[in-house]
């Protein structure tokens, strides 16, 4: 008796739809495809693009790095410059990566609204302990917790 199951799964199938656009067509490109196709070229093309990008990006986070600690550079702007490029690179590997470019714009608004509130509601509940922290300290009244 044979016990096993088998079932054919159309792998076509699986990528129909709304989900054809989070795979960017690289399963439409490379199934039952030649890998010197136009589609296989282009999904080439764009890795390489994403790689340098990001090579670059990240290159010039490592040189302002070493340039402003061997030159002075205030470190107020170099924080600065370094949190730009990391947002800059984190939004690009969020769009590419997680392929947030290819969705519509309430679908990118519905994600960046409540990420946004979180941001705000950890940096207000940072800075409230900064503060009770500060208050605890400055005071002659020290509080123990529990």
């Amino acid at each position: 008796m044979n016990t096993q199951h088998q079932s054919h799964v159309d792998i076509d199938a699986l990528y129909q739809g709304d989900q054809s656009k989070l795979y960017s067509g690289l399963m439409a490109e490379h199934h039952g495809a030649d890998i010197n196709s136009e589609g296989s070229k282009k999904q080439v093309k764009r890795i390489i693009k994403v790689t340098i990008f990001l090579t670059i990006i990240t290159a010039l986070e490592v040189v302002l790095g070493l340039w402003g600690h061997h030159v002075g550079v205030p470190r107020a702007v170099t924080s600065a410059l370094f949190l730009i490029m990391t947002l800059l690179k984190a939004a690009y590997i969020v769009k590419v990566f997680m392929h947030l470019g290819d969705e519509t714009r309430n679908m990118i608004v519905t994600i960046l609204i409540p990420l946004t509130l979180f941001i705000w509601f950890i940096i207000a509940f940072l800075a409230d302990g900064g503060f009770w922290l500060h208050m605890n300290h400055s005071s002659g009244i020290h509080y123990m917790l529990p």
